[in-house]
């Protein structure tokens, strides 16, 4: 099993260094001005454009791979309750997997972290619960139904009511059954990572260098200086 998932890792972790790349290739300076904080990189005293530049792809860049590497690690939490208990993406709206141990049926949203929601977001995680428990229930033969936000790193296991939040370690034994898998993922991860990534920052200075002139162009005083009025009409002015 250990085997399987570490060669599941390796064939679908270069998908995750294509999609950062080919998002990195797809940027615009302009797009990623208009979506970040003008004042707080005025408040932090960055009155370089490269520097400027650097701070703004990289918070952008930082977000996006967070969601993109979240959704790989997802898809391996599903891979490995498939090996250990047959386990399978739901049917039901917002639930990514279920599965059956220990004579319970297990309904399992699957989020990256444990800090991955505002109230609203939760609020909707428990709707979706609610109403897959409604659904299995009308069967008479359904198991026990046991809700679980569990979350790929972090810590704990702690009872929400009407659902279990379970973080790390115990989310990656609860569904695999391997108390040691959750360490045991980290080198598959890396595999040709440093080529990769090579290879990203290849792209990432050509791009910081294109970003460095167009914003120079669009948003510097001819003497060099940042127009930061022009910055912030730029991202938050009515017209």
């Amino acid at each position: 099993m250990k085997t399987e998932i570490a060669r599941f890792i390796e064939d679908n972790i270069p998908a995750f260094h294509q999609r950062r790349l080919e998002r990195l290739g797809s940027l615009k300076l302009t797009t990623i001005l208009k979506r970040k904080n003008p004042y707080l990189f005025k408040a932090k005293n960055i009155d370089t454009a490269a520097d400027l530049v650097k701070g703004l792809l990289d918070a952008h860049l930082s977000s996006q791979e967070e969601t993109v590497f979240g959704t790989f690690l997802e898809s391996v939490a599903i891979f490995s309750c498939t090996l250990a208990y047959g386990g399978r993406k739901s049917a039901a709206e917002g639930i990514d997997l279920e599965f059956v141990k220990d004579d319970a049926l297990y309904l399992v949203s699957v989020k990256s972290g444990p800090n991955w929601g505002n109230s609203s977001q939760i609020k909707k995680m428990r709707d979706n619960f609610r109403q897959a428990r409604k659904i299995l229930s009308a069967n008479a033969s359904t198991r026990n139904i046991i809700a679980v936000n569990g979350c790929c790193y972090g810590r704990g296991s702690t009872e929400q009511g009407d659902y279990a939040k379970i973080c790390g370690e115990h989310f990656w034994t609860l569904i695999s059954g391997v108390p040691t898998l959750y360490t045991e993922i980290i080198e598959p991860i890396g595999y040709k990572a440093k080529q990769r990534n090579d290879a990203f920052q290849a792209e990432y200075a050509k791009v910081a260098n294109r970003f460095t002139l167009e914003f120079i162009r669009l948003f510097c005083f001819s003497d060099g200086a940042v127009d930061w009025a022009r910055i912030v009409r730029f991202n938050s002015g009515a017209t």
